[in-house]
């Protein structure tokens, strides 16, 4: 069996529970709309703004504005402010690593494996999250949507990721979250790879992974 030389992760779901953080800034923004003045149901304003991300990408930095146009007939910059502030301040507070990352990723490191992310994030907001989490030592390698302007299962990221890391694909490991971006992008340049079942996405066996992990942690006994 080749040996793994280079360990690439997705980011969002894979090293942090992002849906999580993001139904609870969410939460956050919508409390303080309300508080300041915005007449409109908890529930009905989580739906909309889930929808509005559907549309736009759970990227879409115009969110509030957009959501604001749709329930008030003039948009009031107080409760616009209102919501950015929470949402910044819930950020900080819920946005951590799931267990065992870090002792993993350490461990990876000691037995001489190169880590890389590749995600379709971009880029400063890639590099927000990892800080955030006291990732970004790990990572000499990182891949974002600025880098090739292509989302996974787009060929074209992982092959950057293995031309920086300077290996082949058989050398390298990818663990990510869905079956058809994640898993069926990296099978199709040639890399192993790694279903992170722990991320909450169900496994429904439309792309056949090499491994299937429970726990990050699972991955030292793949990567020897």
């Amino acid at each position: 069996m080749t040996r793994i030389k280079a360990v690439f992760f997705d980011l969002d779901n894979t090293l942090v529970d992002f849906m999580r953080f993001k139904r609870m800034c969410l939460e956050g923004s919508v409390e303080a709309m309300v508080d300041a003045g915005l007449k409109i149901e908890r529930d009905k304003a989580m739906e909309l703004l889930y929808k509005l991300y559907d549309k736009h990408g759970m990227e879409y930095k115009h969110i509030f504005d957009d959501f604001l146009k749709e329930v008030m007939d003039t948009p009031d910059p107080k409760i616009l402010a209102a919501a950015i502030v929470a949402y910044r301040q819930r950020r900080v507070s819920f946005l951590e690593p799931y267990p065992h990352v870090i002792p993993t990723l350490l461990e990876l490191m000691r037995r001489g494996v190169k880590l890389g992310i590749i995600t379709d994030a971009p880029r400063l907001k890639a590099w927000i999250r990892l800080c955030t989490l006291k990732l970004h030592h790990f990572f000499k390698i990182v891949v974002t949507l600025d880098d090739t302007g292509k989302r996974k299962p787009s060929p074209e990221p992982f092959m950057l990721g293995l031309k920086i890391a300077g290996v082949n694909p058989e050398e390298s490991l990818y663990v990510g979250d869905r079956e058809e971006v994640d898993i069926a992008g990296a099978k199709a340049v040639g890399m192993k790879t790694c279903f992170a079942k722990y991320g909450g996405m169900k496994f429904e066996g439309k792309v056949e992974p090499d491994y299937i992990i429970d726990d990050i942690e699972d991955l030292l006994s793949i990567v020897k």
